[in-house]
């Protein structure tokens, strides 16, 4: 079956864009089915650079149907203004190539307003949240308060849920000691931009069916990364969704056998932004020259991320859960150079050895790594477009990663540009 699903198999940050949009080459159809304006996906096209958060990665090229899945929370203004953005650089969006399903929940100011005060009050103990919101969205939606994209069709009944959702989040933000916010500075907001919406709405589990049943390729592009994910990730510092490739099918109206392969991307390092526990972190030097090679900055927020080693052993645990298939390895040219590299392969906490990263908090952030130190590489691989092209030490470096992580590499990319990958196996021919 030739649809694949895009993971983050870190804690996202990974190049999901890149890959993505190569991979789309190769489909007709892409999928976002999680997250919110809180992801970004850097894409670099013929030297100009394209950052998008809410809009799919496909959307760059021609002749291809972008999807946003009923599995994302969506600020009407922020995609609009992303639409924008890329029309400003050459590249039209229409309702022809951008679906927005009718059953997706949306973002509003009030979200932002709670989720920054909420952050502001936790002080020392902040998440790390962007404060876009995304997680107030999430709950509404779980509390079946949410306001939802086909609401802004029936004038009545979005006055009825906006009140209904102020009564709820007021009541937060006065708990707080912040301002409250009025009716209209909602609902007039809203009004105002549905016009502008709705013409991008569509019934998008019926559209992908008959997708599916016209033997389309169908690309489905996860944001985050597994160790992000709600359930299985870094909890409580983890964005509001499941990021793993389960929630392809539940995030955009598909059954799970629609899809055929799972490619988790994982950079041959390892970044996080924000809090929460990092066994491979690097606070030295090493840290310091892989966050200035690999030009470590997130996408959304310019915040610096944290670096450090490849952790081999939580890249294994998100394949398996995630029923990750193959792996593409990104950015192996930002360890051009280094004499030595170093891989975790276990945990330690006392005494005891662990062969997976445990769930409690307190574990997580008392785990020490265990590593395997490589020889380096001095030849450069950045721009390698065939095995031939990589250093033999390279080589090994990735041949190793693949027993640790018990996955197999299915593509290699190194350098930012859409053409500089290599293809082990191509995802749409398994």
């Amino acid at each position: 079956m030739g649809n694949v699903a895009v993971v983050g198999a870190q804690w996202g940050d990974e190049g999901k864009g890149k890959i993505v949009d190569w991979l789309s080459e190769r489909a007709d159809v892409v999928v976002r089915f999680q997250g919110g304006h809180n992801a970004g996906h850097t894409l670099v096209i013929d030297g100009v650079t394209y950052k998008l958060s809410l809009l799919p990665s496909g959307v760059v090229r021609p002749n291809k149907t972008s999807i946003i899945g009923n599995g994302v929370v969506v600020d009407p203004w922020a995609l609009l203004q992303e639409i924008e953005n890329i029309r400003a650089q050459g590249v039209t969006v229409t309702p022809e190539t951008l679906k927005l399903a009718e059953n997706a929940c949306l973002i509003l100011p009030i979200h932002g307003i709670v989720d920054r005060a909420r952050e502001e009050a936790r002080g020392s103990g902040r998440i790390g949240t962007t404060g876009r919101g995304i997680g107030p969205a999430y709950e509404d939606k779980v509390a079946r308060r949410a306001i939802r994209v086909s609401d802004l069709s029936d004038t009545e009944l979005l006055g009825e849920r906006v009140d209904e959702l102020l009564q709820h989040h007021n009541a937060v933000l006065r708990g707080l000691g912040a301002t409250e916010i009025g009716r209209d500075e909602i609902l007039g907001p809203l009004r105002d931009i549905t016009p502008a919406i709705l013409p991008f709405v569509d019934t998008v589990w019926q559209f992908l069916d008959d997708a599916r049943r016209e033997g389309k390729r169908i690309l489905f592009e996860g944001a985050q990364g597994a160790m992000l994910d709600v359930d299985h990730g870094t909890y409580p510092f983890v964005t509001s969704s499941n990021t793993h490739a389960g929630q392809a099918a539940a995030g955009s109206g598909v059954g799970p056998r629609t899809i055929g392969y799972v490619l988790g991307i994982t950079k041959a390092y390892t970044t996080r932004v924000g809090s929460g526990p990092f066994p491979t972190e690097q606070e030295n030097d090493v840290g310091q020259l892989l966050g200035e090679r690999g030009k470590e900055f997130g996408t959304v927020t310019g915040r610096p991320r944290r670096c450090g080693w490849f952790d081999a052993v939580m890249v294994r645990q998100a394949i398996k859960i995630g029923g990750i298939d193959g792996i593409a390895l990104t950015k192996l040219d930002v360890l051009d150079g280094m004499e030595s590299l170093e891989v975790c392969v276990g945990y330690r906490i006392g005494e005891a050895e662990f062969s997976h990263f445990p769930s409690g908090r307190a574990a997580q952030e008392a785990v020490v790594p265990v590593y395997e130190v490589f020889e380096g590489w001095a030849d450069s691989t950045q721009g390698a477009r065939s095995w031939a092209d990589l250093p033999a030490t390279a080589v090994k470096y990735i041949r190793r990663i693949e027993e640790l992580i018990e996955a197999p590499v299915a593509l290699l990319s190194t350098s930012p540009e859409r053409e500089d990958t290599i293809l082990v196996r191509d995802p749409f021919s398994l």
